[in-house]
């Protein structure tokens, strides 16, 4: 039986030798506290990613030809600690292989783990975390790898810009960094929130993408869906600009929770995937065209690292 390819693309643009995108599947769920099924969500994404075109008008691209390996699924379930252990690991291995790493959730406890090597990797990293919930309590319900704790770890270690947030516990307020944090209410009254966020990134960006940061109009199969949220066109205009602006290094994508009687969110969350890609390899290609010395390459900023043998 063949192994399944990412989008069911040919097993020539497929593998792991000279795909230049990693796909991680993590099919976790172990601590949402509201509707339940995000460990579904890697599967529904999958399944729709097999019935979307995979030319991009916008970029006038065919962005799977750079090769996309359909990683195995991390699967390991047993805490969250060790979930967490296993994401982390899994990541730094394949950022060692010089890919280009992406993941897709199961809910936002798995970014503790790809947002610590991702740290590890890169120098002067942001993680631009586009949410609908601020994700910054040091603990909920006897852990610290909790959904409601994804990026606390990262905002005492990184760069933290925070967009779309519109659910907070008061709690949060005492780590957060309003300079960085830009809300929901906030954003829907400032035409330039675009060119503001992009203003407080380093060079090197990590996004994690929780799909509550979408409207519930438009993506409504998510855990907490919450209104005021952003809309399509919108969101792929700051995603491209963030694309051509900085050197995103990674993203991972979560929160899907799918219903069998409503596709269009499994749908939106592929294209918004396959989106995120055109756009990093068309601004890559850009730059290279710009600089022949390929001094923008994707991959050139791997200087954390000493010793690669371990990762082999």
């Amino acid at each position: 039986m063949n192994k399944r390819t990412y989008a069911g693309i040919p097993d020539q643009y497929a593998k792991l030798e000279t795909a230049k995108v990693v796909l991680i599947p993590v099919p976790y769920d172990g601590t949402s506290t509201w509707q339940k099924g995000a460990d579904k969500g890697p599967e529904a994404f999958l399944d729709a990613s097999e019935n979307m075109e995979l030319y991009d008008i916008e970029t006038d691209s065919e962005v799977y030809k750079e090769g996309i390996y359909l990683a195995d699924p991390v699967t390991e379930n047993t805490t969250p600690e060790q979930m967490v252990d296993a994401v982390h690991s899994i990541t730094k291995k394949y950022i060692h292989k010089n890919k280009f790493v992406t993941l897709f959730g199961g809910e936002h406890s798995i970014s503790i783990g790809t947002i610590r090597a991702f740290n590890e990797c890169f120098n002067n990293l942001t993680v631009l975390h586009i949410d609908a919930h601020a994700d910054l309590r040091k603990a909920y319900e006897g852990s610290s790898c909790n959904h409601a704790c994804a990026v606390y770890e990262a905002n005492q270690t990184t760069n933290l810009v925070q967009v779309g947030i519109r659910s907070m516990d008061v709690v949060e307020k005492t780590v957060m960094n309003l300079d960085k944090v830009f809300f929901a209410h906030e954003m829907a009254v400032n035409q330039y929130w675009i060119e503001d966020v992009v203003d407080q990134l380093t060079q090197n960006v990590f996004i994690t993408f929780d799909l509550d940061a979408i409207d519930p109009s438009i993506l409504p199969s998510t855990g907490t869906p919450e209104p005021g949220g952003l809309f399509y066109y919108e969101t792929l205009e700051f995603l491209k600009k963030v694309f051509a602006e900085k050197n995103v290094v990674g993203f991972d994508m979560v929160e899907l929770c799918p219903n069998a009687n409503e596709k269009s969110s499994d749908f939106l969350a592929a294209k918004l995937y396959y989106k995120m890609l055109s756009y990093k390899f068309s601004s890559v290609i850009e730059d290279e065209e710009e600089d022949s010395a390929n001094t923008h390459s994707p991959f050139n900023h791997l200087s954390k690292f000493k010793d690669h043998d371990q990762y082999e």
